[in-house]
């Protein structure tokens, strides 16, 4: 992933050296576990700890020779340990190591992940707590429909954000699996009891059955679930984008002291942050469908899965990460306007209450054909709707005006507002 959208931590995660770093983990965990097991002589063990290295320059002009990967590794530490390098990949193929290690990493970026998620839905949270009661104009199909208070939305957004975390968190524990069972997975040299015991010091859990590799449905999941995720900020980014339109500005991005919104024009506040977001979306959604497609491999294995994942697995956690730790700023300076989104609730003029007079209606015995008819000739001009209506004789031999006034006034339609946040927010066990 280019500098732009790479924070620190998590572009670490993903450099040559942790890389390679995690392979040399994993050799030396089966160093140990062997030498304990009497495979290998323990002090062999302990000099391998002692003075292995990884010399990513070293490696690669190796490679430059060997065109392989792991090869040019393990000839690379054996440079670094002399003698006691042939202790090292002993019983195991390239996979075990390669496979073992990215579980290794793809876990770490998940633990990086949630606690990014849970930036987020703090920032959310605090919005609707902040906006429980802040009335808006709820919309359907873009167009006004009936009030709604901008808390609401964002406690619907908390509630996604919570399903979230635990997909993500049922996603780490899923890629969180290593094998050492060799080259079609049959434990040829490496006893089921030494992957197992290798896999606990790593923090992993063994593959129940692999072939060469561990099977990709695991990291196809694993994906997928960045890719909802990534949905879940696209939908939040996306009502951002248009609420700060002119034609509605009901909220705003931040907008620092000395920002310039276009080269042109000196007016100019535009939701490019949001606009950001919705557009690295695509990138996840892009890596997920490759994830996918990654998960029918020939026989016990080839490698057309390999040059995928060492694109996607750092590039679609380095966007995520980048993606909700942006998103989180966003919402959290976000310039909530409102008595703007009051006059908006005015702006039809009343139309916005026609369920409830079409619903009076139908309780003093109006068919539902006929009041709908009598209340849309007058909703649909929005402007002056009660007075119309109470001038309407079809309606007001069904409702004096005192009556139909009553029907216009938003406490109706937001009355279980607490109870909503309640199950959204109190009853919450995103966290679980």
């Amino acid at each position: 992933m280019i500098r732009r959208y790479t924070r620190p931590q998590m572009g670490e995660l993903w450099s040559e050296e942790a890389r390679l770093g995690r392979w040399l983990d994993v050799e030396l965990g089966l160093v140990d576990v062997l030498a304990e097991r009497g495979d290998v002589p323990l002090a062999a063990a302990r000099r391998l700890r002692e003075r292995a290295r990884v010399d990513v320059a070293r490696m690669q002009e190796i490679e430059d020779e060997v065109k392989h990967d792991v090869i040019a590794f393990v000839s690379a530490v054996t440079e670094t340990v002399g003698d006691d390098g042939r202790f090292l990949h002993l019983g195991v193929t390239s996979s075990d190591v390669v496979d073992t290690a990215l579980a290794l990493q793809l876990r770490d970026a998940a633990d990086l992940l949630v606690a990014d998620l849970d930036g987020l839905r703090g920032a959310v949270r605090a919005q609707a707590l902040r906006h429980r009661h802040t009335v808006m104009m709820g919309r359907t199909h873009g167009i006004h429909a009936e009030p709604i208070t901008f808390g609401l939305k964002c406690a619907s957004w908390y509630a996604e954000l919570g399903r979230d975390r635990r997909r993500l968190a049922t996603a780490r524990e899923e890629i969180a699996y290593g094998k050492l069972s060799g080259a079609v997975g049959t434990f040829a040299n490496i006893a089921p009891e030494v992957e197992a015991a290798v896999c606990a010091r790593l923090g992993l859990r063994p593959e129940p059955i692999a072939t060469q590799v561990v099977p990709r449905d695991r990291h196809a999941a694993f994906f997928g679930c960045l890719a909802i995720v990534a949905g879940s900020c696209e939908r939040i980014a996306l009502e951002i984008r248009h609420l700060q339109r002119t034609e509605v500005g009901e909220v705003a991005e931040p907008f620092g002291r000395g920002q310039k919104g276009s080269s042109a024009m000196p007016h100019k506040r535009n939701p490019v942050l949001s606009e950001n977001v919705s557009g690295l979306t695509r990138l996840v959604r892009g890596y997920a469908l490759a994830a996918l497609e990654n998960i029918a491999l020939w026989h016990e294995r080839d490698i057309s899965h390999s040059s995928v994942e060492r694109v996607i697995a750092p590039d679609a956690t380095i966007v995520m990460d980048f993606m909700l730790t942006r998103l989180a700023a966003v919402v959290e300076g976000l310039e909530v306007r409102a008595d703007v989104m009051r006059a908006n609730v005015e702006r039809l003029g009343g139309a916005i209450f026609s369920e409830q007079v079409l619903l009076a209606l139908v309780r003093r015995g109006v068919s539902r054909d006929e009041a709908y008819r009598w209340v849309q000739r007058h909703a649909l001009v929005g402007e002056n709707v009660q007075a119309r209506l109470a001038a309407d004789p079809d309606i007001r031999r069904h409702l004096e005006p005192q009556e139909l006034a009553t029907l216009f006034d938003t406490t109706h339609h937001l009355r279980h507002i607490d109870a909503l946040f309640t199950r959204a927010l109190e009853g919450d066990d995103g966290a679980a």
